[in-house]
């Protein structure tokens, strides 16, 4: 028989000691990995109000805008980014990536038709189908703030808390007064909603909220000033929205700049939106039937429009100024160096006037003074009116509330990213919904997938503008990919360069067009007669969008000023003159009682 090898019993301790190196080993080279990666960046998200196209420096214009601009000589300027053309339609889709349609944002409250109200879509407030871009990046490691104007819903699934941020304090209505907190900037709420924390907030009498905003800020960056987490913060300002107010010191910088009035400054911001290779050169503009004819205003008008314009310019240079005192913070605290900041508009520039209207001169002249004299100050009120909103628009058409570029073609700015080349240009075709996976892109997080903590939610449309901000891609849309549009009835759809679009009275002729807004970015050359073939293809392909995204006809006769104030005599005045109304109608029966039994005692007499 063989004899029987006996085996080797191994050395317990040997064999500890080689494992114990071989994890020594591989701890020191995850750390070395860790360690060699760069660190996620923190985000701050800038959201202005009511800036047209060209009421940056950057992007031709007068006014001093010096740490925008400072932004956008480090990183990329987008010329040719897309958001809806109303406040909340658009922060639904920059918070959520999803089109405002199915995130329950198919209108604003203020100006949604009847016929509409509580349809799916139409909920005037996020729908619980979505979670936020805020939500994932706080699961995914970061702290996250707000501060301004929130606009997406003020039930308590809707508040800052339920979506995402930490640490919150948020006016949620449309707008507000600028100096007085507990004043409204028209009669559409019973009063102004502020919260803190998911609660209702305690507020001073008196602030500028460009400041305030950026004060909370920094507030909730030094408070949490230990954290390793990076941190997102979106600051939220109600510049320009009216009323238009800023600090004085601001306003005398401007006077006398705008005596030449608004096609003048149409003009000289389209030359130098040129200039800076932003809008081809020699691109042609057209003149809006309701821009008023300069030369024939009185020089009492002339001098009154002018201030308007004057305090409309301060409160965007005091906005920016505050931008940079939150800059001069991240600088000091050595946290500059590893932010992203991105900068856009909500919408175009406003060109709505409610004294234009006799119920809103009314109650405007009751809360608010308009003298000339005292445009910008603590109880005044001011708007730049269709004029000066064309040259804040320009060189585009239209503004605020339509589907022409000048309501939805605003200046995004994006600074901060590895790799991007420095004053960059970028001219394709980009969109809101890009906003938030370009977010999760620089957190390194992935986009949900069809559910969100065991409920099911909708996925993110947009696309990610990191590959072209590194440098990697030249489009951030496919040529081929068709993007829909709609809000209140106006119309669109892009494709490559190609626009279609439809805009209601008064200020369109409700017919579909055709435009290269690369090329014509001031929609002066209809091309449906060229290109029959695509105008077309293009009008199937928007009734594919609106089928698939739940938009719906609006009702025959539809007139956003008149809804508004339909919206404003249901949601607010009803509600707040029921009381009265009821007991005036139990008098008037008391007293039709009254009178039948005494008729009837008189007949028995």
């Amino acid at each position: 028989m063989p004899r029987r090898v006996a085996r080797p019993v191994p050395d317990r301790r040997r064999l500890g000691r080689w494992l114990a190196a071989g994890l020594v080993l591989w701890l020191a080279g995850w750390a070395g990995a860790a360690a060699s990666a760069p660190a996620r960046p923190n985000i701050v998200l800038l959201l202005a109000d009511d800036w047209g196209f060209s009421d940056v420096g950057a992007f031709g214009g007068e006014i001093r805008t010096p740490h925008l601009d400072g932004l956008a000589s480090q990183g990329m300027r987008f010329a040719n980014f897309h958001v809806s053309a109303s406040c909340s339609p658009t922060r639904s889709m920059l918070l959520t990536g999803v089109d405002n349609h199915l995130n329950g944002v198919g209108n604003m409250r203020e100006t949604i038709p009847r016929s509409h109200v509580g349809k799916p879509g139409y909920l005037s407030v996020l729908d619980r189908n979505v979670v936020t871009v805020a939500s994932l990046l706080r699961d995914g490691g970061y702290r996250t703030y707000v501060a301004g104007k929130w606009h997406v819903g003020k039930e308590a699934h809707n508040l800052p808390p339920a979506r995402g941020f930490d640490r919150s304090l948020v006016m949620g209505d449309s707008g507000s007064d600028n100096w007085e907190t507990g004043k409204r900037y028209l009669d559409l709420t019973d009063k102004v909603y502020w919260f803190e924390d998911g609660h209702e907030a305690v507020m001073p009498e008196t602030f500028y909220s460009s400041q305030f905003y950026v004060d909370k800020t920094i507030a909730y960056l030094r408070a949490d000033a230990g954290s390793a987490k990076p941190f997102f913060a979106y600051v939220a300002f109600q510049a320009n929205h009216i009323p238009v107010q800023a600090p004085r010191e601001f306003i005398e910088k401007y006077k006398g700049r705008y005596q030449a009035g608004w096609t003048a400054l149409r003009q000289a911001r389209r030359d130098k939106a040129a200039a800076l290779g932003l809008i081809p050169k020699d691109v042609a503009m057209v003149t809006m039937a309701s821009t008023p004819d300069w030369a024939a205003l009185s020089p009492a008008d002339q001098a009154y429009q002018a201030r308007r314009m004057e305090v409309y310019a301060a409160m965007a240079e005091a906005m920016d100024f505050h931008v940079g005192r939150l800059i001069a913070h991240l600088k000091a605290s050595g946290q500059y160096d590893n932010t992203v900041f991105l900068f856009l508009s909500d919408n175009g520039a406003e060109a709505s006037d409610p004294y234009a209207t006799p119920l809103g001169a009314w109650w405007l002249d009751r809360e608010y003074s308009r003298a000339v004299d005292r445009l910008g100050d603590p109880g005044a009120y001011s708007v730049i009116g269709p004029g000066w909103a064309s040259a804040a628009a320009s060189p585009l058409s239209t503004y605020k509330f339509y589907a022409g570029e000048g309501g939805i073609r605003v200046p995004l700015i994006v600074a901060g990213v590895p790799g991007t080349a420095p004053g960059a240009i970028h001219h394709s075709l980009a969109h809101v919904n890009d906003i938030a996976p370009t977010l999760l892109d620089l957190a390194r997080l992935p986009r949900p997938g069809g559910s969100y903590q065991g409920s099911p939610v909708l996925a993110m449309t947009g696309s990610s503008l990191l590959p072209v901000l590194q440098g990697q891609a030249q489009r951030v849309h496919a040529a081929d990919e068709a993007i829909g549009y709609e809000l209140s009835g106006n119309q669109a759809l892009f494709q490559g360069d190609l626009k279609l679009v439809r805009n209601t009275a008064p200020v369109g002729d409700a017919r579909w067009h055709l435009f290269d807004i690369r090329r014509d970015p001031g929609e002066t050359r209809d091309l449906q007669a060229e290109l029959p073939a695509q105008f077309k293809s293009m009008q199937a392909g928007y009734a594919a969008y609106a089928q698939a995204n739940g938009v719906l006809d609006m009702p025959a006769g539809y007139d956003p000023l008149h809804q508004v104030l339909v919206n404003a005599l249901i949601n607010v005045y009803v509600p707040r003159y029921r009381p009265v109304a009821l007991a005036l109608l139990a008098l008037l029966g008391l007293t039709m009682t009254a009178l039948l039994v005494q008729r009837r005692r008189r007949r028995r007499l």
